[in-house]
């Protein structure tokens, strides 16, 4: 379900950073009693996530604009398809538009490159996730184009949870200082993740009491020896240079998760059009 308070703020800031001083063009063209009908057509194939944050923003200019959708956040919509057709004040409409459409965009990109990942591991029990590495501000849209594309969430911000990674490791004096100062300071409720890069380090992470171990960019080899030793007493995720012609080989290792930042740090946007009748 959509979190309006959230989606509300990043369109609102959004629509002012594009117009902060109102839209010019659209103003001084377009007769403010005027009507446009207008549909939203995939130009490629792909998975179609945001359409809820699609039309919020309509709705945010123009309450009364009318909506007949076609397709549903998550379907598979093919190249040509009209997924939604929209009536109500042209001025509203055009203002909306790029808005509106950057969001959709980017979200699907998103979705439809989690959908490669989520298809590869069909029938494995391992699951891919995301990571923080998402835009600025847009976390919460693009995590949720992460779920809509059939992917999990990892952690949504450093207050969720605990993942002590390399630098932590350093600063604080090894792995097992770091995961007792965690313990000690943490309710029972918290999980703790350790990133490890050798099988040492596996070991360590475990007898310290690790609950999730990250097997980060290590080889399948390497990854297959410390889900083995691991032996399910910790979660495993494997992490680091994750990609869709490597995915099946890590799963076959065994870990639980696969995380990879490029679905949300480099994604490619959707193609997706507006076009006025």
């Amino acid at each position: 379900m959509l979190d309006y308070l959230l989606t509300d703020d990043i369109i609102l800031r959004a629509l002012k950073e594009d117009m902060p001083m109102g839209d010019i063009t659209t103003e001084s063209t377009v007769a403010e009693d005027e009507t446009s009908f207008a549909r939203l057509i995939a130009k490629e194939d792909m998975v179609i996530a945001g359409l809820e944050v699609f039309c919020r923003v309509f709705i945010l200019l123009d309450p009364n604009t009318y909506i007949e959708r076609y397709a549903d956040d998550g379907d598979k919509v093919n190249a040509g398809t009209i997924i939604m057709k929209l009536s109500g004040n042209s001025r509203a409409m055009l203002k909306a538009e790029r808005t509106a459409l950057n969001l959709l965009q980017r979200m699907s990109g998103i979705a439809t490159a989690t959908r490669k990942f989520a298809d590869i591991l069909e029938g494995t029990k391992t699951k891919i996730v995301d990571t923080r590495k998402t835009v600025p501000g847009l976390r919460y849209l693009d995590k949720m184009a992460v779920r809509m594309g059939g992917g999990t969430n990892h952690r949504f911000s450093l207050s969720d949870g605990v993942l002590i990674k390399d630098n932590h490791i350093r600063a604080s004096g090894g792995i097992t200082a770091a995961v007792k100062k965690a313990r000690a300071r943490i309710p029972h409720t918290v999980k703790i993740e350790v990133e490890t890069e050798s099988l040492e380090q596996v070991k360590e992470a475990l007898s310290a009491g690790a609950d999730i171990i990250m097997l980060d960019n290590m080889t399948p080899e390497a990854m297959e020896e410390a889900v083995l030793f691991i032996n399910g007493r910790a979660l495993t995720e494997a992490s680091g240079n994750i990609a869709a012609d490597n995915l099946a080989i890590v799963a076959k290792t065994g870990v639980d998760l696969i995380s990879s930042g490029s679905l949300t740090h480099s994604v490619k946007a959707a193609d997706i059009s507006l076009r006025f009748e």
